[in-house]
């Protein structure tokens, strides 16, 4: 059976609010003073997955389905500072077997956004470098020990992200992000476990850290935005899925990805977005397309 962790459902959870502008690994930051909040929609779903890295189906689940509703807020403090909220309502099913439903509050992130540096607009455009820190929190007690059904890792986590950008003094744009992730131990509820072709005679699960980098290259002309991103996750460590078992909670998931997005600012300050992406490749994860939708309001103090 397929993985579901919380570190795929938190990048759902982002690139839902990629209409924010203001993002955690985006290149901007909204203008001093600027109070921003929104909801954002995200319908993943996937019928294939790779178990390690044998890409094969499941009669017992079908087809995993992965919704997700995300409150997100932001207000920039300076020019060069902006504060970041997100909170997802995150509800899964499978189409096939006996597996129950799960839904729920999922883990509450806070971020802070840094300018480090800016240049221009010179002769052909501006450059900036952004620096970022996040950190996660489940709000609820969901349980991180049924997956492919699990709505997370219950989990506390910890990420740095670095940015680059640059604005073309015409239309286009390019962004270079990377990130690491610290994950804390995840406790079960039961007093044993096996993993990775070993016996734990504990409850508590090690979790593998993560990093993920981000390519993207787009056109902002007037009310439109349009971004395309090329993204890669690798856990550093855990094991794969064992055949014909469920998958766990510490499970290696690595991929690759491409999204596609659409921005458009609507008068009174406010903007909608739609986006696209698609699991080009990956290990312990579902071949998943993801359509993502949102409305963002900002307010200028």
């Amino acid at each position: 059976m397929p993985i579901r962790t919380a570190r795929w459902l938190l990048l759902i959870a982002i690139s839902a609010s990629s209409a924010a502008a203001q993002t955690i690994d985006g290149g901007f930051i909204m203008p001093k003073r600027t109070l921003s909040g929104g909801v954002f929609y995200a319908h993943d779903s996937w019928d294939q997955y790779w178990e390690g890295t044998l890409k094969r189906t499941n009669g017992n689940i079908g087809t995993l389905t992965t919704q997700a509703i995300t409150v997100v807020g932001g207000y920039s403090v300076t020019d060069r500072l902006g504060l970041m909220a997100t909170l997802p309502y995150i509800w899964t099913h499978a189409s096939q077997g006996v597996l129950r439903d799960l839904s729920g509050f999922q883990d509450l992130t806070l971020a802070a956004k840094f300018r480090l540096l800016s240049t221009g607009p010179g002769s052909y455009g501006a450059f900036s470098a952004f620096v970022a820190g996040a950190a996660a929190i489940p709000t609820s007690n969901y349980t991180p020990d049924f997956y492919p059904l699990s709505i997370g890792t219950a989990g506390r986590r910890a990420s740095g992200h670095l940015t680059l950008n640059f604005q073309s003094n015409s239309a286009w744009f390019a962004n270079a992000s990377a990130s690491y992730m610290w994950c804390a131990n995840v406790k079960l509820n039961r007093n044993a476990y096996y993993t990775n072709g070993q016996l734990y005679l504990t409850n508590e699960v090690v979790m593998p850290n993560v990093v993920d980098y981000t390519l993207s290259a787009g056109l902002d002309r007037g009310h439109w935005r349009i971004p395309v991103s090329l993204v890669q996750q690798r856990t550093l460590g855990g094991g794969d899925i064992r055949r014909q078992d469920m998958p766990f909670v510490s499970n290696r998931m690595d991929f690759v990805k491409l999204d596609g997005g659409l921005v458009y600012a609507l008068p009174k300050n406010v903007s909608i977005s739609f986006g696209a992406a698609h699991v080009l490749t990956g290990r312990n994860v579902g071949q998943s397309t993801t359509f993502t939708s949102g409305l963002l309001y900002a307010l200028h103090l």
